[in-house]
C-alpha cells in the first residue's frame, strides 16, 4: 500500500494500478479537476502541482509535473493541488497576486502557475526576478499572458501572507514521519506491480531476483512510454525511498554523486564545486522536471543528446555499479555501447557517480545549443576540459560531445590534436578540423549535419577564447567558415 497527505487528508490505498499518474489519479478518483492535462509530456506546465516532504524538521516544497509522475512517488508525502490553497473565505495570497495583476487570461494554464508561484513564495524570502523566471520556465501560456504573470510573482513574493500550510507545518511533518518508515511497500492491480524498497541492499536483492523490472527514480523518461506510447509497465521497482542513492558527499580525492539525487538538488550540491555544470543544469528542462529527474537516471537513459553525460565524460567520471552482493567500477565512456545500449547487466544498476577532484578544475566549461534557452533539448552540447604545466602545455584534454553521435562521446581525434602542444590558434583549427574524423553527426528536426559540425567547431572556440579571456562572440565570428 501507499500512503501520503492531501493536504491534510491521509490517503491510504492498498489496491491501485501503478502505472497510474498523479494527473489521472486526482481527475479519476479524486474528481480533482483543477489539474489540468495539456501535454502528457511534462512541456507545458498545465499539470503542476507541489509535492512536500518532511527534512530536517521542516517541510520542504517542490514543484512536479503530475502528467508524468506515477503514484508511487507520492508514498510519504504531502500533496497539494490548486483545490487546497483557498483559505477559507479568502483566496491565497498567490492567487489574489493572480488576480490583482490581471494574469489569468483563459485560464487553462493558470492553476499550473498558480501552484508553481506558490512554490515559489514557500521557497523565497524576497522578490528575485531570476529565481521567479526559474521557477515559471516549466509553464506555458498560450495567451502570452507573461508580463502579468511576473507582476504577480512578485506581488507574491513581496507581499506573502500566513496560510494554513505554515500553521500546520509542525503536524504535517509528525504525520509524515509516521508514514515514512523503514517498511517494503508495494502497489499492484491489473497485472503491474510497484515495489518501493528502502535500502541499496533490498534494492539489489530485488533487481538480482526480477532482472526483467524497470527501474523508477524520477520518471521523467520512464513515464513516457505510458502516456505517450501507450504500453504498461507489468513490474516496476522505485528508487524513491532509498536515501543512500540520494547522497552526495565531498571526500579528499574525488566528488560522489548519488544516481538517485534528483538534478535540481545536484545544482545547488556542485555549485561550489564545479560551477560550470550546475550553470548548465540551471537550463536543463524546467525546475518541474529538474526536481524529479535524477543524475543516474540522465546517465542510464543512454540518449545520445542528454546534458549530463557529456560533461561528465569530460570531467573523467567513472560509474560506481552494483549487481546483488558485488560492485564494480566501470569508467563512463565505457558505459555507452551503442544507441540507448549500455554496458549494465542484467539485475545491475548505477549506485553513484564518482568525478576526480583533479578534473573539477577552473578549465572546464560547458555549454547547450538549442532552439530556445530554457525547457529544451540539446542540438549540440559540448563540454571541454584541458590540463596544462607550467609552461603551458597541454597536458591531458578531455573534449565531449552530446547530440553528434549515438552515444554521448568523446572527440578522440581533436583531444590528439591537442594533447602534448601548445594551446595556439593554429593548434586550435586543427583540433577544430580533427572534429570531422571523429563526428558523423544526423539530419533531424533539430539540427542538419552541417550545422551540428560547425556548431562543435564554433564551442571548441568559444573554449579557447573564454580562456584567454578574449571577445568570445568577435573571436568566433572571425572563424565561421
Amino acid at each position: 500500500m501507499i500512503q501520503f497527505l492531501l493536504n491534510q487528508t491521509l490517503i491510504t490505498e492498498t489496491s491501485l494500478d501503478p502505472d497510474t499518474t498523479v494527473l489521472n489519479y486526482l481527475r479519476q478518483h479524486k474528481r480533482r479537476c483543477g489539474t489540468k492535462e495539456g501535454c502528457a509530456s511534462g512541456d507545458c506546465g498545465a499539470c503542476t502541482v507541489t509535492l512536500g516532504r518532511s527534512e530536517a524538521g521542516g517541510m520542504v516544497y517542490e514543484t512536479i509535473n503530475s502528467c508524468i509522475t506515477f503514484v508511487s512517488s507520492l508514498h510519504g508525502k504531502q500533496l497539494i493541488t490548486v483545490e487546497d490553497l483557498r483559505q477559507g473565505d479568502k483566496l491565497h495570497s498567490v492567487q489574489q497576486a493572480m488576480v490583482d495583476c490581471h494574469a489569468s487570461q483563459c485560464g487553462f494554464c493558470t492553476p499550473g502557475f498558480v501552484m508553481s508561484l506558490f512554490t515559489l513564495q514557500k521557497n523565497s524570502t524576497n522578490w528575485q526576478r531570476d529565481q521567479a523566471e526559474q521557477a515559471l520556465a516549466g509553464n506555458l501560456c498560450r495567451c502570452t499572458g507573461y508580463r502579468p504573470i511576473i507582476d504577480a510573482a512578485r506581488q507574491a513574493c513581496e507581499q506573502p501572507q500566513p496560510d494554513t500550510f505554515s500553521l500546520f507545518e509542525a503536524q504535517t511533518v509528525k504525520r509524515l514521519e509516521a508514514i515514512n518508515n523503514s517498511e517494503e511497500q508495494e502497489i499492484a492491480l491489473n497485472g503491474h506491480r510497484c515495489l518501493l524498497p528502502t535500502t541499496s541492499d533490498r534494492l539489489a536483492e530485488l533487481l538480482l531476483a526480477h532482472p526483467e523490472a524497470r527501474l523508477l527514480a524520477g520518471g521523467t523518461d520512464l513515464a513516457l512510454e505510458v502516456t505517450q506510447r501507450y504500453r504498461s509497465l507489468p513490474l516496476v521497482i522505485s528508487l524513491e525511498h532509498v536515501k543512500e542513492l540520494k547522497a552526495c558527499r565531498v571526500e579528499e580525492n574525488e566528488i560522489v554523486l548519488g544516481a538517485g539525487a534528483s538534478l535540481q538538488f545536484c545544482y545547488g550540491f556542485l555549485q561550489p564545486h564545479i560551477p560550470a555544470f550546475a550553470e548548465m543544469l540551471a537550463r536543463f528542462a524546467s525546475l518541474q522536471i529538474r526536481n524529479r529527474g535524477t543524475l543516474g537516471g540522465n546517465i542510464a537513459n543512454a540518449s545520445p543528446i542528454g546534458d549530463t553525460p557529456p560533461m561528465l565524460l569530460a570531467l573523467n567520471a567513472k560509474l560506481h555499479l552494483r549487481r546483488g552482493g558485488q560492485n564494480r567500477t566501470l569508467p563512463l565512456e565505457a558505459f555507452f555501447l551503442g544507441y540507448r545500449k549500455t554496458a549494465l547487466q542484467p539485475g545491475e544498476f548505477i549506485h553513484s557517480i564518482i568525478v576526480p577532484k583533479v578534473t573539477a578544475s577552473q578549465n572546464f566549461r560547458a555549454w547547450k545549443v538549442s532552439k530556445r534557452l530554457e525547457d529544451d533539448i540539446s542540438a549540440v552540447f559540448g563540454a571541454f576540459m584541458l590540463e596544462r604545466d607550467a609552461s603551458g602545455k597541454i597536458t591531458a584534454a578531455r573534449i565531449a560531445f552530446g547530440g553528434m553521435a549515438e552515444i554521448p562521446k568523446r572527440a578522440g581525434h581533436c583531444e590528439k590534436v591537442l594533447s602534448g602542444n601548445m594551446l595556439t590558434r593554429q593548434t586550435l583549427e586543427a583540433a577544430c578540423q580533427a572534429l570531422e574524423q571523429d563526428f558523423t553527426p544526423l539530419d533531424d528536426f533539430r539540427a542538419s549535419a552541417r550545422y551540428r559540425m560547425q556548431v562543435a567547431k564554433n564551442l571548441l572556440r568559444r573554449y579557447y577564447a573564454s580562456l584567454y579571456a578574449e571577445t568570445t562572440l568577435i573571436e568566433v565570428a572571425n572563424y565561421v567558415q
